[in-house]
């Protein structure tokens, strides 16, 4: 009877370790094999982003702060590690906004998936209980570079045209307030792949910026940059060249978002050149 009931036993303990053992037979070392704690990319985004704002000694050397979702965040991608074959903006972001020229060396604090009110978290004093992401005195950019809301188009809050604007504008006087000695470039919205998205809330919501944007006091602190028109064809349909994905540039895509940012930014210094001190 002893051996009948440890025979199970032993079977089973055999199947496991012949179990744990297959990856070395495979002669490698699988991360499929491996246990690790679980942690999201916008978590390793916000950690990441954490960590430079912390390094009081770098802060002051930052022109442009970059604030958005995925698609700003993903200047920083190469190779988009979830997609083999596809490439983002590090390419181009090491051109033009990692230090080469010091009055465009850029801090990026895009995270992939935030909304609006993720944004407002992120810029929120420290002292009212958000992130205090623009908190330091020594970050001092010349400008803060937004684009935001897209995100909010999916499971939108109704109505979503009316809510996204309102977002984005919140972003922006968040922004003002945190930084005022900043001008701001505020980005339209890109283009979708969806004609209905783009009809009921793409562009309504770029029109409004636009138009809000011209007008006192925003006028004052704010330029519009509008990059709608460089992503679509004469026919008004996003040109799938430039993308990854529905709303994703690949790196064509940020080839051609930085040569128009960089020309605005060209032509906003030369109209307001920011005082010294």
């Amino acid at each position: 009877m002893q051996g009948r009931s440890t025979l199970p036993w032993r079977l089973g303990f055999a199947l496991l370790a012949a179990t744990m053992l297959a990856g070395t037979a495979t002669g490698r070392d699988f991360k499929a094999t491996q246990p690790i704690a679980r942690m999201d990319y916008w978590q390793e985004r916000q950690i990441a982003i954490a960590k430079a704002l912390e390094d009081q000694a770098a802060l002051p050397s930052y022109r442009l702060v970059f604030i958005g979702d995925s698609i700003t965040d993903f200047w920083l991608l190469g190779d988009n590690p979830w997609v083999a074959g596809q490439r983002n903006g590090r390419a181009v972001w090491d051109e033009s906004f990692s230090g080469a020229d010091p009055a465009y060396k850029a801090l990026n604090i895009g995270i992939s998936g935030d909304r609006t009110e993720h944004i407002l978290h992120r810029l929120l004093p420290k002292v009212s209980g958000g992130l205090g992401e623009l908190d330091a005195p020594a970050l001092d950019p010349d400008y803060v570079i937004i684009m935001a809301g897209i995100n909010n188009s999916y499971g939108a809050e109704q109505p979503a045209a009316d809510s996204i604007f309102a977002g984005v504008m919140a972003i922006v006087d968040a922004v003002h307030a945190r930084k005022p000695g900043a001008r701001i470039v505020l980005q339209s919205l890109l283009p979708s792949n969806e004609e209905a998205r783009n009809r009921d809330i793409v562009r309504p919501i770029n029109e409004r910026l636009a138009d809000i944007i011209a007008r006192p006091p925003y006028a004052g602190f704010v330029r519009f940059l509008d990059l709608y028109p460089a992503f679509v064809d004469a026919k008004g349909a996003q040109i799938q060249s430039y993308f990854n994905d529905a709303l994703h540039p690949n790196e064509a895509g940020y080839r051609r978002w930085r040569d128009r940012l960089m020309r605005a930014l060209s032509q906003d210094r030369a109209l307001h050149p920011r005082k010294p001190g």
